[in-house]
């Protein structure tokens, strides 16, 4: 998620996997769904795929960002992501992590949160810039699930890495949710969080079910 964003209004309706795209859609499932009958091996809690994506660089490499404008990325971004074993000796599962953070603070991006599948791995991972600590920290979460919205809605700009040059101010985020979570050393919390920082996990949180924030608009639209 991006906090501020260009105001351009280009046309994102592309985004929406048409009809034709069906085909090529059930495809990328196909090949990310870990399937040893397809001749992709699953190892640890990656598949073969995304393993190969993973060791392409380093902990200080950037990975490439999915875009909504490239018809193959917006098939990725609308997928609905698979949890992850969290294991604090996979080797594998720490590179991507710290990849993934090095994604999101590249002065490319300069994100304040950003889920897994915005760089192609299917899979239940997010940071987030803490803002309701001190110092702002960034964390991480694995298999981040939403137990509770308030009723209380709040406005909040967005912008997302994904959606390039556009930013837009959603009206539906609660003002407060209640998350439970894996750490990558096998501990489990939950907590309630506020404020923006809670519009942020929403925010990456819709990223693992293939949502994006457009969607929220078209629902503000249809009410």
């Amino acid at each position: 998620m991006k906090y501020k964003g260009s105001n351009t209004q280009s046309n994102f309706r592309k985004a929406y996997i048409p009809v034709q795209f069906v085909l090529a859609f059930l495809i990328v499932i196909s090949v990310f769904s870990c399937s040893t009958k397809k001749g992709i091996s699953k190892i640890g809690s990656f598949s073969a795929t995304e393993l190969a994506l993973i060791q392409q660089g380093g902990s200080a490499t950037p990975m490439r960002v999915l875009k909504i404008n490239n018809t193959l990325d917006s098939l990725l971004l609308r997928t609905v992501c698979q949890e992850v074993v969290p294991d604090s000796t996979d080797q594998n599962l720490a590179l991507f992590i710290d990849r993934l953070f090095t994604t999101v603070r590249d002065s490319m991006s300069m994100g304040v949160g950003i889920a897994a599948p915005q760089v192609g791995i299917l899979k239940q991972i997010i940071w987030v810039q803490r803002f309701d600590k001190e110092g702002f920290p960034f964390e991480v979460y694995l298999n981040p699930k939403i137990i509770n919205y308030s009723a209380e809605k709040q406005d909040c700009k967005e912008g997302c890495l994904s959606i390039p040059d556009r930013s837009d101010t959603t009206k539906t985020r609660s003002e407060s949710i209640t998350i439970t979570y894996d750490r990558p050393d096998q501990s489990q919390a939950e907590e309630v969080i506020e404020g923006f920082t809670a519009v942020i996990f929403q925010h990456e949180i819709d990223h693992l079910h293939g949502i994006l924030y457009l969607d929220h608009l078209e629902m503000e639209i249809s009410e």
